[in-house]
C-alpha cells in the first residue's frame, strides 16, 4: 500500500496540465466553426463572378456559332422524288401482273397486261376497212383513166366532125357557085346543104360528148378524193386500234420502284384507273432551312447527311439549288400577311440537295427524314 501511493500522487499533476491544453484546442475549434465561409463573406462578388463567367461562356458560344462555326444544319429535311400514279389507258380484264409491291423495275419492264383479244379484233376490223378504202381509191383511179380515154375519144370525134363540117361548107359554097354559073344543078345544091347541116349537128354532138367525158372525169376525180379521205380515216382508225392494243401492256417509262400496287389478275379496270404508284430512281433531299441560315449558303457547297432510318449510313452530297421564295409562298393557300395584327415569323426556304451516291443495301424513298449539315464557309 505504501508503495502505491506515491505513484498516484505523481499522476494527478499530469492530468491538470492536460486539461488546459484540451480546453484551448476546443476553444480554437469552436472559433474555426464560427468563422463564416467565403461565399457568406462575399456573396455579391461571387454571384457577380458567376454571372460574368456565364455571360462570357454564352457570348463565346454565340460568337462561335455566328462568326466562326462553318456549318448550317436542320432536321426539317426529307427525301423527295417526282412520284406519279401509273394508270390504265384502256379498260378490260387484267391478264397478268408480273411485278409485286416495292419491286425495282428497269425502263421497258412490264408492270401489267390487260386481256388484248377485244382490241386485236378491233385492229383487224380497222385493217379491213383500210383495205376496202384502198380498193375504192384504186377503183376511182381506174374510172379517172377511163374518163381520160373517153375524153380523148370524144375530142378525136370532135376533130373529125369539125373536118367534115369544113368540107361540107366548102362543097355547099362550090355547088351554089355552079348553080349561079349554070353549070350545076339544084339537086346538088340541096344535097350539099343537107350534108352541111348533118355535119354541123354531128360536130355539136361531138362537142357534147367531150363535155360529158370531161364531167365524168371530174366525177371520177371527186370519187377518188372521197376514197382517199375514207382511206385516211380508215388508216387513222387502224392506228388508233393499234395504239389501244399497245396500251393493253403497261410498261415502266423509266427505272424505279412499283409502290402500292392495286391491280390483280382477273380484275376489271377502267380507263384512267390507277393501278400503282411509281417512284423513279432519281431522288434528292429537300431541306427546309430557316431564311437566317441562307446568308452564306450557295450551290455547290458540300453536305453531310444522316438518314434517321439508317444512322450508320453517312452520305455525302452538295447543294444543288435554293428555291427563290419561301415554302409558304408556293403553297395552295399562301399566307396573307396584310393584317393589322401581323407577327413576324422566320420563314423556311426549301433547298435542293443531291447525294453523290445512295446506298444500295437499304430501301430509301420519298418522305424519309434526313439531317443535312452544309459547310457554308471553308474550314479554318
Amino acid at each position: 500500500m505504501a508503495d502505491n501511493q506515491p505513484d498516484i500522487m505523481e499522476t494527478k499533476p499530469d492530468r491538470r496540465k492536460q486539461q488546459p491544453v484540451e480546453n484551448a484546442d476546443r476553444r480554437a475549434d469552436s472559433s474555426v466553426e464560427k468563422r463564416p465561409s467565403l461565399v457568406r463573406r462575399h456573396p455579391f462578388w461571387i454571384l457577380s463572378g458567376i454571372v460574368v463567367l456565364a455571360a462570357l461562356i454564352v457570348g463565346a458560344w454565340f460568337g462561335w456559332k455566328i462568326y466562326f462555326y462553318p456549318y448550317e444544319s436542320t432536321d426539317d429535311a426529307f427525301v423527295a422524288a417526282r412520284s406519279f400514279s401509273v394508270a390504265a389507258k384502256v379498260s378490260g380484264y387484267v391478264a397478268e401482273v408480273p411485278v409485286t409491291d416495292n419491286q425495282h423495275v428497269a425502263a421497258g419492264d412490264v408492270i401489267l397486261r390487260i386481256e388484248p383479244r377485244d382490241y386485236q379484233i378491233a385492229l383487224d376490223q380497222a385493217n379491213g376497212q383500210v383495205e376496202v378504202a384502198k380498193a375504192a381509191v384504186d377503183s376511182a383511179g381506174a374510172q379517172i383513166e377511163a374518163a381520160n380515154a373517153s375524153v380523148d375519144v370524144a375530142r378525136a370525134q370532135q376533130n373529125s366532125a369539125a373536118a367534115a363540117l369544113q368540107y361540107a361548107q366548102q362543097e355547099s359554097a362550090r355547088q351554089q357557085q355552079l348553080v349561079k354559073s349554070g353549070s350545076g344543078s339544084v339537086q346538088a345544091v340541096q344535097q350539099a346543104a343537107s350534108t352541111l347541116q348533118q355535119d354541123q349537128a354531128s360536130l355539136a354532138q361531138m362537142q357534147a360528148n367531150v363535155t360529158s367525158a370531161l364531167k365524168n372525169k371530174t366525177v371520177a376525180e371527186a370519187q377518188k378524193s372521197s376514197a382517199l379521205a375514207s382511206l385516211k380515216q380508215a388508216e387513222a382508225q387502224a392506228e388508233e386500234a393499234q395504239q389501244n392494243l399497245s396500251y393493253t401492256t403497261i410498261t415502266a417509262a423509266q427505272p424505279g420502284r412499283v409502290v402500292r400496287l392495286t391491280g390483280a389478275k382477273g380484275q376489271y379496270i377502267d380507263a384512267g384507273q390507277a393501278i400503282s404508284t411509281f417512284v423513279p430512281d432519281e431522288i434528292w433531299i429537300t431541306a427546309n432551312f430557316k431564311e437566317t441560315q441562307l446568308t452564306d449558303m450557295r450551290p455547290g457547297q458540300p453536305v453531310e447527311l444522316t438518314i434517321d432510318a439508317y444512322p450508320d449510313h453517312k452520305l455525302h452530297g452538295k447543294v444543288a439549288s435554293v428555291q427563290p421564295g419561301s415554302g409558304t409562298a408556293f403553297s395552295l393557300l399562301p399566307a396573307e400577311n396584310a393584317t393589322g395584327n401581323y407577327v413576324k415569323v422566320t420563314q423556311r426556304v426549301p433547298v435542293k440537295i443531291v447525294v453523290d451516291k445512295w446506298p444500295a443495301d437499304v430501301a430509301i424513298g420519298p418522305g424519309m427524314s434526313v439531317v443535312p449539315t452544309v459547310t457554308v464557309r471553308p474550314r479554318n
